[in-house]
């Protein structure tokens, strides 16, 4: 047993027995000195910061919180964090979740960034009851939110322009994970893709989890911002979302980055691999470095397009009868 829980027993013991301090040290195995000793630490500066930064960051745990005081110049140990942490009384609430066994489908472990982008739409509503949707575009390998456009409605041409600003500015990704709704099954979608050289990879319907990336997103989104903001109406949103996207790019600290955001890790993978436009896999000549080789070849029209865990191509969607 820890000293704290011998204190505690060697209390009760006096209070429900007629024994000394001295008896009761020496029953329990414990030096009296270790019994008496009180701290002379004093945890009230830390209490307040830890306080104040939880009332900031409603959502971030004690370990998210010790790195934004190490960002502030402190030096503290993280057991000490977690204990002021306890002692203060806070607490991240998280529900629990069902487990399930499934055997899933491995997937190709990503090696570098604009290997594969993530996409997939949140929904929220304005002060007026009016229903918002956000598109989502992010990088699995960096974490990066690459985009997070906010309107009332979403038609393939405007997610196929939200793709061609933040092409222009990173470059063109290998392949697009994303789910099988309307705007990302349309034909002009399909036939931007097919334009571009990218491999449309759709999930599954019903699974979710084949694009866990960006539901992991959505979930720190809804948590962070959507949840503990009052959008009054569109313009409003779509100003606290952009700010909240910066700062989870280039604030907010990633537990599967090693604490590091998402900004500093992709500077340090574009530094050491090269990536966006620079990166050495994009070639101007023939040679695809998709897993579908050329598109192009032995097709009457550039193919590039694939579901994620086998079924059928866009040629068969096309021959289908009832697919428009």
């Amino acid at each position: 047993m820890g000293l704290v829980v011998l204190r505690e027993q060697i209390r009760w013991l006096r209070q429900s027995h007629p024994a000394s301090q001295r008896r009761a040290c020496e029953l329990m195995e414990m030096a009296e000195s270790s019994y008496r000793y009180q701290s002379r630490r004093n945890d009230e500066p830390l209490r307040n910061q830890l306080i104040e930064l939880a009332r900031d960051k409603v959502r971030y745990g004690y370990r998210r919180l010790h790195v934004l005081l190490q960002r502030g110049g402190e030096r503290i140990n993280h057991k000490r964090v977690y204990r002021v942490y306890r002692e203060a009384g806070l607490m991240v609430r998280r529900k629990a979740r069902k487990k399930l066994m499934r055997a899933g489908v491995l997937r190709p472990a990503l090696t570098a960034a604009n290997q594969e982008w993530a996409l997939d739409f949140v929904h929220d509503a304005v002060e007026a009851g009016r229903s918002i949707r956000m598109l989502s575009v992010v990088d699995p390998y960096t974490r990066e939110c690459l985009a997070l456009e906010v309107d009332t409605s979403f038609a393939s041409r405007r997610v196929t322009r939200v793709l061609e600003e933040v092409i222009e500015r990173r470059g063109v990704p290998r392949a697009i994970r994303c789910d099988n709704g309307p705007e990302l099954t349309s034909r002009h979608f399909l036939a931007w893709c097919i334009e571009r050289k990218i491999e449309l990879v759709h999930i599954q319907p019903g699974r979710p989890m084949q694009n866990g990336h960006v539901e992991s997103f959505h979930g720190r989104l809804r948590e962070e911002c959507l949840n503990v903001s009052w959008f009054g109406n569109l313009f409003e949103a779509r100003g606290k979302i952009a700010a909240w996207r910066k700062e989870y790019n280039e604030q907010r600290p990633h537990s599967s980055l090693g604490y590091r955001t998402p900004a500093e890790f992709a500077a340090e993978v574009g530094r050491e691999k090269g990536c966006g436009k620079a990166a050495p896999w994009k070639s101007q000549t023939e040679d695809f470095s998709t897993a579908l080789g050329n598109p192009a070849h032995n097709a009457g029209f550039p193919l590039s397009h694939s579901l994620g865990d086998g079924g059928l191509s866009t040629v068969e969607r096309f021959k289908e009868p009832n697919v428009v």
